[in-house]
């Protein structure tokens, strides 16, 4: 028999290698293992994608139905001669005295008592950018002495020629229609689209919006809106901030503070809405914006599409990015015969800034990152004179002197003097000696008188006194300490860089 082969050894176990840095070719990579994305992820991810996308378009799915929501009005139907168009867009937004919509209730909590007036209570230019980065608006004060382009009378339809007017006066003679025309007319803008906001709407906004947080350095009380803020900052409901833009009677600046406060409103507004997520979120996008459409009128240009090329832009926004100011006055009171008085624009300042709008040029130089560091401590600087309604040479003051200090009346009477009012220069004695703040009593008939002067005398108490005729009465009180503020009846020209207002300007 033959022997069977000899089997072949069994392989011993290959040792492991030691990992040879230099020599060793390189193994493939492992991949790791991915963890499983908790559900909470997977859900914001979805939520995400869905925004971003809806944001892209912000979706017309979304927004659709809308467009019926919004009435519609031709302003610029027939409309010949128009001015050129500039860059940007320019959109006029126009607010009206909606206060027959106002519940029983608002009404008294809100003091919106009274006859609603066929008539624009505020009037501005919002102008947007060619590149949908920065916004800004304009507002026109609704005195303005303006003068309305001839057309046709729509209650006699009879041809009517062009006549002087105040400007919010228009709406009541025509319309929209003759608002734009006669917008166009002053400012040589082509006006793009037109947007008409009444109460209702406002309130509901503010509302949708959560509030709107805005900020005081000095107490504000009106005693017509009902407004007592204290100084500081508030979030005011839809109510509280229709008090607020409509108040006039909480300083000497009457309509051109309210127009101040409307504008740092609107900032407060914007910032609002950039910052709380609603412009990336199409579901609120849509609440906010069918809150405004609930009631308000609008071009037929305007609709969807253009609303959502506003949204888009606005996602861009930052406070920096929206301005803010008034069109340059010239003369405050100017009296027209069968009008009243009213504001004459200086049309100087006036044209420049319109020329900025139709070149797309912001008003305000940008801020500088760094403010060099002064050298030496500045100059103390006097303040700047107030602006007031009536000018001083037209107030006529007696001063009575209520405290025990011989001589302080005189005082009083001579630094008014100085500062152009018309004193008759023959102080006398109060039947009270015990006042600490002095106090400026009025006929009501004269409220405008009043507040120029009490603008002149800081921290005095205005006193309404029916029949005491044009003659105004100061009595000193131990608070007057020999300084009486300059005052004018001018305002200062718009391109002085204070004033223009930036969405991230402070004032407390």
């Amino acid at each position: 028999m033959s022997a069977s082969p000899p089997r072949s050894p069994a392989r011993p176990a290959r040792p492991q290698r030691r990992p040879q840095p230099t020599r060793q070719a390189p193994r493939p990579p492992v991949r790791p293992r991915r963890p499983r994305r908790p559900r909470w992820a997977m859900r914001a991810v979805t939520t995400l994608s869905v925004v971003v996308l809806a944001s892209a378009g912000i979706g017309h799915s979304v927004m659709a139905g809308l467009d019926a929501d919004i009435a519609r009005v031709d302003p610029f139907k027939d409309m010949k001669n128009r001015p050129a168009a500039g860059h940007g867009m320019n959109v006029l937004l126009v607010g009206t005295d909606g206060r027959d919509k106002i519940t029983e209730r608002e009404r008294r909590k809100y003091r919106l008592g009274g006859a609603p007036c066929h008539c624009t209570d505020t009037i501005m230019i919002v102008h947007i950018s060619a590149d949908r980065k920065r916004a800004t608006v304009v507002s026109l004060p609704r005195d303005s002495y303006a003068e309305v382009p001839a057309q046709v009378d729509e209650t006699t339809h009879r041809p009517r020629a062009a006549h002087p007017i105040k400007l919010n006066a228009a709406y009541a003679e025509g319309g929209p229609q003759l608002t734009v025309r006669t917008v166009e007319d002053m400012t040589r803008l082509k006006i793009d689209h037109y947007l008409e906001v009444d109460f209702i709407t406002f309130m509901r906004t503010v509302d949708v919006l959560g509030g709107v947080r805005v900020c005081t350095a000095q107490p504000l009380k009106d005693s017509y809106t009902g407004l007592n803020l204290s100084p500081g900052t508030h979030t005011l409901n839809g109510g509280q901030a229709l008090q607020y833009v409509r108040s006039r009677h909480v300083d000497a600046a009457s309509d051109l503070g309210r127009m101040k406060r409307q504008q740092r409103f609107l900032a407060s507004m914007i910032e609002q809405a950039t910052s709380s997520g609603v412009l990336l979120n199409p579901i609120r996008f849509r609440d906010v914006t069918r809150a405004v459409l609930g009631s308000v009128r609008a071009d037929t240009g305007f609709g969807t599409d253009e609303l959502l090329d506003l949204g888009r832009a606005m996602r861009n926004f930052s406070p920096s990015s929206s301005e803010f100011t008034t069109v340059p006055i010239g003369q405050l009171g100017y009296a027209v015969k069968g009008i009243g008085s009213t504001l004459k624009w200086d049309r100087a300042g006036a044209d420049q800034l319109f020329r900025s709008l139709r070149e797309d040029k912001p008003l305000a130089p940008p801020t500088p990152a760094h403010a060099p560091t002064p050298t030496h401590a500045p100059k103390p600087q006097v303040p700047p004179p107030a602006t007031v309604e009536v000018a001083p040479a037209g107030i006529r003051v007696q001063v009575e002197n209520g405290t025990p200090t011989a001589g302080l009346a005189r005082r009083m009477d001579a630094a008014l003097a100085a500062t152009g009012f018309a004193t008759n220069h023959r102080p006398v004695g109060a039947a009270r000696r015990d006042l600490r703040r002095t106090v400026v009593s009025f006929d009501p008939r004269w409220d405008r008188s009043a507040r120029s002067l009490a603008a002149a005398l800081p921290g005095s108490v205005l006193r309404a006194v029916p029949g005491m005729g044009p003659v105004l009465r100061v009595t000193v009180g131990t608070d007057f300490k020999g300084a009486v503020r300059t005052v004018r009846a001018e305002a200062p020209a718009p391109q002085e860089e204070a004033s223009v207002i930036r969405g991230d300007d402070r004032v407390c």
